[in-house]
Order: structure tokens, then sequence, then C-alpha cells
């Protein structure tokens, strides 16, 4: 997942894209900007001329007049420099946090239109660090770059043009050692580079162990995970050190070999200078005066050093960031969207095939799911029941083949409209680190209190919104970790009845739940079911005897489809599978299974099952 090495002359080109996607809408600051930084450079250039009448006039000829003009000279130097170093740094802090803030924006509004396929090979730290970690490098970088511009290369222009305007051949003499120095900088910019390259993809790994075990903190203390799961994380701790370490060694190396140039200018000065002054050809004003400036051009040439470093540390950054919003979208609306289908539909499958990468999904897969009647989706794990839903919203397209709803090719559909149709409770209610009213509303303003009062009820939230300290206003934690399993079922059904929409997903919403709380859980779903197409997926065979229609899978195709007792005469697959479920479970599991309360997985048989109870004729 590293970004593919890029040619190390990209800068135009990143600087660029990233110029016209973010810097130009906040360009009249940014002008503003690096107007007080020329400001803010002019006045060392100032300074450094003002030594020579300060020492010539004043401290060797004893102008009493010149004392006073060179004195408020300098000191409004100063308030000028003052005034124009706060201006553009409060600007370029404004444009800077703005510019970055737009960035994670348009980088979180652009993932989240990428498909299912994407995201799989993507984890969430991978995303996270680029959102975070890598912005924070860009924002960085082009704060060096544009002070580097603004500021230290005016200063280094103007000191460099009070140096001439001393001694053109003693500013060649200070820039002696540049030549030097352009072979053991450039090594140190490619070294730069590499390493921090390998520091960002660490970085990305760390983000995304850090992921994985917080999501996953109850499997790691049930499996005394802690001391192999902190073993990984301090191995790539170590491994993010060194490569950081080394980074910053090749970015401080470049400012050091100004420093090494700098050593050899003034020697060189010094020395040939000095001897003209001692041989009454120059001044000691004119000497303090051109020391003055090449010292103070050593500090931004310094500091323009220390850019190429930041650039290489950055480049990377900023090349995943391009290459990220420049993954194009697959799964999108089309240019002319035909009306969604109203009433109640119904859905079909028509000769689907779905391949991930060239492992092939579905193969030739049809079904059909009648409006206002449930259908259920039976068969191993593998046989591509869920892949049929996703395929119904549009998270993933067919590789060939049709998916209709009411008739109508999804692909004709907006998306918003398409998945407006359709609610979806599986058995993992994904609930948000928010308050139990937003995990219920999810941004809606115009749900009345009536209204959720009644949805409240009907899900029955309202059984156990008592027992909670605040109420609708109760924070539900991590992933609705306050919560109750049943509870957080319950939620995910509210949400559902909020949405009303003709279409029911359930994919084995209470398999995870004890008695009690399926049982609550199965009022509030009968209620949402009625009048909708539902679709159900279902891996106890028993749970939907009661099915208006069960749809057999297996690797990836439909190959049965009927009521439960025409499968069952059948004697295909259906019927082995029946059978294979009910000896494990036990003699009497097939006498449960038709009463209204139903067995449930093993090891608890006579726990009552959802389905049965709902789809039970």
């Amino acid at each position: 997942m590293s970004a593919r090495p890029r040619d190390p002359g990209t800068f135009r080109v990143l600087m660029g894209w990233f110029w016209r996607g973010y810097l130009h809408r906040h360009a009249g600051l940014v002008a503003f900007a690096m107007v007080l930084m020329a400001v803010e450079g002019g006045m060392l250039g100032a300074l450094s001329y003002m030594m020579q009448p300060m020492f010539d006039k004043v401290f060797v000829e004893g102008d009493q007049a010149a004392l006073w003009w060179v004195g408020f000279g300098i000191l409004g130097i100063f308030i000028v420099r003052a005034i124009a170093n706060v201006g553009q740094r409060v600007m370029l802090s404004v444009v800077e946090q703005r510019t970055a803030a737009g960035l994670r924006h348009d980088l979180l509004d652009h993932l989240m239109t990428l498909d299912g396929s994407f995201h799989q090979t993507h984890p969430p730290g991978y995303l996270l660090q680029r959102v975070q970690g890598d912005v924070d490098a860009v924002k960085a970088l082009w704060t060096a770059i544009i002070t580097g511009a603004g500021r230290d290369m005016i200063s280094l222009v103007i000191l460099l043009g009070v140096a001439l305007s001393v001694d053109w051949v003693w500013t060649l003499v200070a820039c002696i050692g540049i030549p030097l120095m352009l072979v053991p900088a450039n090594v140190a910019q490619r070294f730069v580079r590499r390493r921090s390259r390998e520091a960002r993809d660490l970085g990305a790994g760390l983000a995304t162990r850090l992921d994985e075990v917080f999501h996953g903190i109850v499997p790691v203390k049930l499996n005394l995970l802690e001391r192999y799961q902190s073993n990984r994380y301090r191995a790539l701790t170590r491994r993010l050190v060194r490569a950081e370490v080394r980074a910053r060694i090749g970015s401080a190396a470049l400012p050091g070999l100004v420093d090494i140039m700098a050593g050899l200018g003034f020697l060189g000065v010094v020395v040939f200078g000095g001897q003209q002054i001692m041989a009454g050809e120059k001044t000691i004003g004119e000497f303090m005066s051109f020391f003055t400036a090449i010292g103070f051009a050593f500090e931004p040439l310094r500091r323009l050093g220390a850019i190429s470093g930041v650039w290489q540390a950055a480049a990377a950054a900023l090349e995943r960031l391009k290459e990220l919003m420049e993954t194009p979208a697959t799964v999108l609306s089309p240019a002319r969207p035909v009306p969604a289908p109203t009433g109640t539909p119904g859905v079909e499958l028509r000769d689907v095939t779905l391949n991930y990468g060239d492992t092939p999904v579905l193969r030739g897969a049809s079904l059909r799911a009648a409006a206002g009647q449930t259908t259920a989706l039976v068969g191993a794990s593998g046989a591509g029941k869920s892949t049929v839903f996703n395929l119904l919203t549009r998270l993933i397209d067919t590789s060939s083949g049709q998916v209709l709803v009411g008739g109508t090719d999804v692909r004709d559909l907006a998306l918003p409209d398409l998945r407006g149709l359709f609610s979806v409770v599986s058995q993992d209610a994904a609930l948000f680190d928010d308050s139990l009213r937003e995990n219920i509303l999810l941004g809606r303003s115009d749900v009345t209190d009536a209204r959720l009062a009644e949805v409240l009820e009907a899900a029955h939230v309202s059984d156990f919104l008592p027992n909670l300290s605040d109420g609708l206003d109760t924070q539900v934690g991590p992933r609705g970790s306050a919560l109750s399993g049943g509870q957080r079922q319950r939620v995910a059904i509210a949400r559902a009845l909020l949405r009303d929409t003709p279409i029911l997903l359930l994919d084995e919403a209470t398999s995870a739940l004890d008695a009690e709380s399926e049982r609550t859980v199965q009022q509030a779903l009968d209620r949402l079911s009625k009048g909708r197409t539902t679709l159900v997926i279902a891996h106890r065979l028993s749970t939907v005897r009661g099915a208006d229609k069960i749809v057999v899978m297996e690797k990836g195709r439909v190959i049965d489809e009927g009521r439960h007792d025409e499968l069952l005469s059948r004697g295909g697959t259906y019927a082995r599978l029946h059978d294979l479920q009910f000896r494990n479970e036990g003699p009497t599991a097939e006498a449960r299974a038709t009463k209204p309360v139903a067995d449930t997985e093993p090891p608890a048989p006579a726990q009552p099952s959802l389905w049965a109870r709902l789809f039970g004729r």
C-alpha cells in the first residue's frame, strides 16, 4: 500500500495540483502574506546597510546628528519587521488551517464514494494515517515553501545585493563553498526521500495495528493476545523510530552543509577583506555592512536548505494524497437517472456474475423476490448471499448481468434514490460514538417528537430508555459498547422504522442474541416487515420454514428455489442440509421448528428463534 516511487523532480506537478485544488482559494491572503514576508526580509537588508553609517559616521567620525537618525532608523526597521512578521504569521496560519481542513474534508468525501473493493484492500488505519498524518505533513511543506519564497528568498536577494554594493569580489569569496556542497546535498536529499517514504508506510502500519487492537479488544483479552499484540506493535514502533531518526539526520545534514559553506566563506572574507582594511583600501563601516549582510544571508540560506529536507520528507505524503484523490469511484450515479420505482417493488437478479479480481463470487445467479413477500436466501458460507445484498444496494456492481428493483436496472437509478428504497438490519448493528438520539435520527431534523416516540415504542427502545442515565441523550460509546446486543439491535430497527422504506434486508439480525432479547427484537421486526418486500439471509433452515420463497445458493449459483415443503420433497441440496442440521440438533428439533417458538443455534437448542416465529405457518 505504499506509494509508488516517483521521479524526484515532481515538485512542480505535485505543488501545481495542490495549488489548483486548495491554495488558490486563498490566493489573496497568500499574496498579502508574501508581501509582508518580503517587507520582513527586506528589513534585514536595510539593517545591514545601516551598519556602514553607524560605524563610519557615528563610531569613527563621531557625527552627533548621524547618531540620532541612524538610531531611529534602526528602531524603525525593527518595528516594521515586527509588524510584518506578526501579520504574515497570522495570515499564513489562517490559510494553513483552512487548507488542511479543506483537504481533509475533500479526502474523506472522496474516500466515502469508493466501492467496497477499495476499502477491502485499504484498512481503516491506513486511511486514518492518510487523512491525518499525511495532511499534517503537507501543511508543514507548503508553509515552509511559501515562507521560503516570500521571506527567505527575498531576504537572500536583498542581502546579496547589499554585499555586492560593498564589494563584488568579497561576495564571490564568501560564496566559495557553494560548489563544494552540491553533491553531498543531492545525496542527502535522496536519502531523506527514501527514509521519509519508509516512515510514512510504517506510520500507516502502526495506525492499522492500533485500529485492529482497539476494535478487537474483547478477542484480544479472551485469547490472551496482549503480549502478542504488544510485541507486534513494539517491533513496528522500533522500525518507525529508526526510519524517522535516519530521515531527521538527513534533513539536519542539509542546513549543516550550509553552515560549513558559511564557515569557509567567512574565513575567505576575513582573510581577504582584513588585508584590504589594514592597507586602508576599505573602511571598517564597509566591512561591517558587508559582514552583517553576509551573516544575515546565511540564515535564510540555511532555512532554504532545510526546505529541501522538508520537501523530501513530505513528498511521499503529497504523492499518496494525490494518488488517493485521483482514485476513481467505480460505482456512480448515472448522468441521467430514471425516477425511482414507487409502491412496494420486487427485486430480481438476471444471470448475474461477479468477480473479486480473479475470484468468482457469483456465477450466473438468477432469482426473484416478489413484491410484498418474504424471500429467504440459504446456503453455506461463501455461497454469495451477502453479495446479493451488496449488489441490490450498489455497494458493488456486477461483472455482467442485471440487478432490477421494481423492473428498473439499479444502474439507471441515482444512488441516493436507490439506497433510499432499502433498510438493512444485520447481526452487527453498527452504532456511532454519539448520543442515542443521534444514532436513531442520523442527522435528520424533520422528525417530530410524536413520530420519534412512535418509533421508539414500536422498536421496543422505550423499554430500556428509562434505565439510561440521560435518556435519549445518553452516549452509547464506541460502536455502541455502552448498550447490550439486544439494545443495539432495537436501535437499528428504530432507524429502519424511521426510514420507512419499501424493501427490508435482514441479515441474521438476531443470531447473536439471548432468548429474551431475541423475543423482544422479533416483535419489533414483526412490525417492521409488514407491507414490505423482505429478503432474509438465514443460516439455520428451521428459521425460514414459513417464507414465501426459499432460494438455495451454492458456490455463487442459485441451484433451487421454492417453499420449504417443496424443497424437502425434491430431495436436493436443501433437503440434505435440512437433514444434516436436524440430525446435529437432535431428534426433537423438527418438532420444535413447527411451533411459534423455534430452536436456536447450538449449543442452546431450546432458545426461541426469531425467524420461525416470524415466518412460521
